[in-house]
């Protein structure tokens, strides 16, 4: 099939493997994280604006916010799709949808949505996303499929607020792009909660807000904020040992159900 005959919105086939889920047997929320990120990458590169066609031109995708909001995480084994769609294309920014559900009995899991830009992997600047591929990525926009969750919110934390955590960047952190991987930030602000804690709440909705990038060398700290017994908020800085201060690295809106 020609890239100008493919779909504006396409699915794809995963399986919540046994290991990638937790001690309730529910995929991980991080697992689910990078099961859309894939499905993103799969639907932009088969329609030549992904990876695979930037990195050939020194540009690359970068993702600014990424809200997941679940009812329910797959069971072990259970197959599910993520369908994926874009909602919207602008100079500096794009939105993208996200859908998951039960590939077997069609029950709906929950929904994602994302904003993306696009940099130069030498410069780091941002780069007009509608100038590739003369604007090929505006045939894909699709106004017509619904996501039912609220957009990303404005997350707002106090100044003074309680460090809960500090860990070092290691190998395991490390993505293609040289930094913090995303999905990660998303696992270690999971695991400031006990393992008691998740035994009666699950993650209903997550929002993540990414400010800068995360290096090899970083000393990452992690500050949480109580708006309610249900609802937190994280903010994550970095700072290396030759600097005086810490740089804002994403903030974070994790809201449970009990």
């Amino acid at each position: 099939m020609e890239k100008s005959n493919l779909p504006k919105v396409d699915r794809y086939l995963f399986l919540a493997e046994p290991f990638h889920c937790d001690f309730q047997k529910r995929l991980f929320m991080g697992h689910l994280g990078n099961h859309l990120l894939n499905a993103a990458d799969f639907h932009a590169n088969a329609r030549g604006f992904g990876m695979d066609y930037l990195n050939s031109m020194h540009r690359t995708w970068v993702l600014s916010r990424l809200v997941i909001e679940m009812q329910q995480l797959p069971r072990a084994n259970a197959r599910f799709y993520v369908q994926t769609w874009v909602e919207r294309a602008m100079r500096f920014f794009t939105n993208r949808n996200f859908k998951v559900y039960d590939a077997d009995n069609g029950t709906v899991y929950g929904y994602g949505r994302s904003v993306w830009a696009m940099i130069d992997t030498e410069t780091r600047q941002p780069v007009d996303i509608l100038s590739v591929r003369d604007g090929v990525l505006s045939n894909y926009v699709e106004t017509e499929e619904t996501c039912p969750i609220d957009s990303h919110s404005r997350v707002k934390m106090d100044e003074e607020v309680e460090l809960v955590n500090t860990r070092h960047a290691t190998y395991n952190d490390i993505d293609v792009n040289g930094h913090v991987n995303s999905v990660k930030y998303i696992e270690h602000v999971l695991d400031l909660f006990s393992l008691d804690w998740y035994e009666h709440h699950t993650v209903r909705r997550l929002e993540i807000a990414y400010v800068a990038e995360g290096h090899p060398d970083d000393m990452l700290c992690y500050y949480q904020e109580k708006v309610s017994p249900t609802e937190y908020l994280v903010r994550v800085t970095g700072k290396t040992a030759s600097e005086d201060n810490e740089r804002e690295l994403c903030r974070c809106r994790i809201c449970f159900a009990e």
